[in-house]
């Protein structure tokens, strides 16, 4: 069940002087990465054939998934007029697909996909809550902050069935660790790039990994303040089984912190030519 409608948000408060350009391409390319989330509700029924409690579960989850998309994507139209979701959105599933056809996890056990998807609610709840603390535009604060408490509540759901089948296929911490580390890693994967690249870019201009992966990440990650990674390490160690908060955590979010800045540093060279091939 969805814990709010589209009718609920304030979109007669939509501010266009509030807009900061920087994070409109940001919302496109978010909007159609959340907006797949019916497919996502395909393979994660064809994961768990066997479970009717879970695959509810992942139908209401993809359901939630898809009206972020739609949100974001209409704040977008809003913010930029000459934008097209729909058409952004139909050439990103004409070169996206995940493998919709796959009979069990790519993660190699139920366990670690359920990991997987506590890493993906994991970064999508701390780049909601990032966003939504950095715009001032009032309406995209507030999709923010409803999609963000989404997220929050979906890593529970998919931690809670995380922990049931943990029991029974017993991973043990090593095979966890490296599953959440490569998820993660998956972050500058083709599906945010392309989504950016759909979002942002005509379809003359050839797609080009690299290139949108920086344009996406270098503004994305300088989103974050302190307190959006030590709150993410700690869910990230929680869903591994390790002690979400004391000096683990403490060490593992300096480090996060660090890391990111440097990820920043190495994108700043391509986001400040988008900037001014922009201006």
């Amino acid at each position: 069940m969805k814990h709010w409608r589209m009718e609920e948000v304030p979109w007669d408060q939509f501010d266009p002087s509030k807009v900061d350009s920087a994070v409109v391409p940001l919302v496109k390319a978010a909007a159609m990465v959340e907006r797949n989330g019916t497919d996502y509700g395909i393979y994660l029924n064809n994961i768990f054939h066997d479970d009717p409690d879970f695959r509810q579960a992942a139908d209401n989850w993809s359901v939630e998934e898809v009206q972020h998309g739609d949100a974001l994507g209409k704040w977008a139209m809003l913010a930029d007029p000459h934008w097209d979701y729909a058409a952004a959105f139909a050439r990103f599933r004409a070169g996206y697909r995940i493998p919709l056809e796959a009979a069990s996890s790519v993660r190699g056990s139920r366990t670690g996909e359920l990991i997987a998807r506590c890493m993906v609610e994991t970064g999508t709840s701390s780049y909601y809550s990032a966003l939504g603390d950095l715009t001032e535009e009032p309406v995209l604060r507030h999709i923010c902050r409803l999609i963000a408490a989404d997220e929050f509540r979906h890593f529970k759901l998919f931690y809670d069935h995380m922990r049931r089948y943990l029991a029974r296929e017993n991973l043990s911490l090593l095979r966890r660790l490296r599953i959440a580390a490569g998820r993660i890693g998956e972050s500058e994967d083709d599906e945010l790039a392309y989504a950016y690249h759909c979002g942002n870019e005509p379809e003359s201009t050839e797609y080009d990994h690299n290139r949108c992966v920086a344009a996406y990440m270098g503004r994305a990650m300088a989103m974050y303040r302190f307190r959006h990674i030590e709150r993410s390490t700690g869910m990230v160690l929680k869903s591994v089984g390790l002690p979400p908060r004391g000096r683990l955590s403490d060490l593992s979010a300096k480090l996060g912190w660090k890391l990111l800045q440097r990820r920043v540093k190495r994108y700043e060279p391509t986001v400040r030519a988008l900037e001014a091939r922009a201006a």
